[in-house]
This record gives structure tokens, sequence and C-alpha cells, in this order.
């Protein structure tokens, strides 16, 4: 397994940026599928966006899609969320997560695929 740390969170206004990083370690993080999954108050666990081992596939909630790119830098063993157009529904805990056993092209959405998991970032946007 890998160990995941979150950072980036904060208050914003709506309308605008954060970027939150996912530093992971451990072996292979080459061989992870990563996700970004976010908890507000309240409400479950929800899928927000993931990334294939090299980047090449990426899928999104339809709640993000066009506000938010996830990417990775495997080098650097970490993953990223850019977070635009920011609005208060994204106010909550997000959650890096690592899936070590789909393959290389999956962008895995369950939340039951991931089994190991950051401790979450708040990220709070003010309206």
């Amino acid at each position: 397994q890998v160990q995941l740390v979150e950072s980036g969170g904060g208050l914003v206004q709506a309308g605008g940026s954060l970027r939150l990083s996912c530093a992971a370690s451990g072996h292979s993080f080459s061989s992870y599928v990563m996700g970004w999954f976010r908890q507000a108050p309240g409400s479950e666990r929800e899928f927000v966006a993931a990334i294939s081992w090299t980047g090449s596939s990426t899928r999104y909630a339809r709640s993000v899609k066009g506000r938010f790119t996830i990417s990775r830098d495997n080098a650097k063993n970490t993953v990223y969320l850019q977070m635009n157009s920011l609005i208060p529904e994204d106010t909550a805990v997000y959650y890096c997560a690592a899936d070590r056993d789909s393959g290389p092209f999956y962008a895995t959405s369950a939340e039951l695929e991931y089994d190991s998991w950051g401790q979450g970032t708040q990220v709070t946007v003010s309206s």
C-alpha cells in the first residue's frame, strides 16, 4: 500500500481556484490508479476525478467536469486536482485515494476499488 498526504485546501471565494496535491510514499506509485473524492457535511463521500497510471485516461464527475482537472507527476509521486470556477457546493473535505488492482488504462470511479486513502483536506468556498 501507499501512504497518501493531501495538501492545498483552504478558504476561497466563489469563482476562485485552488490546487490540491497528494503526495504518495511507498512503492510503485506509477502503477496505481489515483482518484479524488469529497465529502460534504451530512453527505456521503462522492467521486470527483480519477486518472490512469500514465495519465492517458481521466474520468470526472458530472458536477465538476470542465471546471476541475486531475493530473499526476509520477517522478514526484504526486497527483493534483486543479479546481477552477469554484462554487459553494464544492465545499467539502477532499480525499486522495489509490487503487492498486485496476489495470493501466482505467480511471476508476468506484470507491470500493480504492485501497489506500489520505486523511483529507478541507476546501471551503464562500459565496
